[in-house]
């Protein structure tokens, strides 16, 4: 994390706080009722975007709008606001589109503020569950849930026998790519639940997540919380999560150099 003045890291944790807490009275006030669906990818695939994901979005960016004026914002749905800053807020206003769709709860708001490029603070609200996760600096981060607060804490006692692992590909690999990974494929026994994953990886739950496909808007809220719980957060070439695309997350580098292994037959 670049060095930032702890007040100001404070500063900006504190209005995630608040922001997780206004998102989701705002869905029970507005928007948990019937909305629109339609298809980015208009049959080229399915991308779905709803009414309530552009409703957060505008939400989101006018309460950004209104606390740090002078601050980039990238959202998922309505773009690039360009500004002279070395801070840039990254929206998605709903993760797991597909999910909040059909009714699952796993759906989330996620926001990170970055500076230089660079995630520093990251929020991952989810309504449904009444829980959010966010972090105050680079080593500590908590989980608010129905009110109380944890500090968030990887397993530490995490080893590559006993690990738990949580996976999907979204349809990116190949089936010929899929065959040469074959103890991957295998230790693939926990579900990948959208960004709760991330969430129950920084819980101990889960030991290792890997994931496909990712925009910036999908990891970099993401990224800061994993690395304040103690998480290993890398591309599956063992470059910066910043880069997003395909994602690594470990408890531990021993475990993290034996994923990177059995994922390299991938990459060629």
């Amino acid at each position: 994390m670049p060095e930032i003045n702890s007040k100001k890291i404070k500063v900006f944790s504190s209005f995630l706080n608040s922001l997780a807490k206004d998102l989701t009275r705002l869905y029970y006030k507005k928007l948990n009722k019937p909305f629109k669906v339609n298809n980015k990818l208009k049959g080229k695939g399915y991308d779905p975007v709803t009414s309530a994901d552009k409703a957060f979005e505008k939400f989101i960016r006018a309460k950004i709008q209104k606390k740090f004026p002078d601050h980039q914002i990238i959202g998922e749905e309505f773009g690039h606001k360009k500004v002279k800053s070395d801070f840039a807020w990254i929206i998605d206003p709903i993760d797991g589109t597909r999910s909040f769709v059909i009714g699952n709860p796993t759906w989330s708001n996620l926001i990170s503020l970055n500076y230089k490029g660079d995630p520093i603070v990251g929020l991952a609200n989810f309504p449904k569950l009444k829980k959010y996760y966010y972090n105050v600096s680079n080593k500590v981060a908590y989980v608010v849930d129905n009110g109380k607060k944890s500090k968030l804490c990887i397993n530490k006692k995490a080893t590559f026998k006993n690990m738990k692992v949580s996976a999907a590909f979204h349809g990116y690999l190949s089936l010929n790519k899929q065959k040469k990974i074959p103890k991957i494929l295998k230790m693939m026994q926990f579900p990948c639940s959208d960004a709760l994953s991330y969430a129950h990886f920084c819980e101990g739950r889960l030991d290792v997540v890997i994931q496909c496909m990712n925009k910036i808007w999908d990891i970099h809220p993401l990224i800061p919380i994993i690395k304040a719980s103690g998480g290993i957060a890398t591309t599956w070439r063992n470059e910066s999560a910043n880069k997003a695309g395909n994602v690594l997350i470990c408890a531990n580098k021993s475990i993290h150099n034996k994923m990177l292994r059995l994922l390299k037959p991938t990459l060629q």
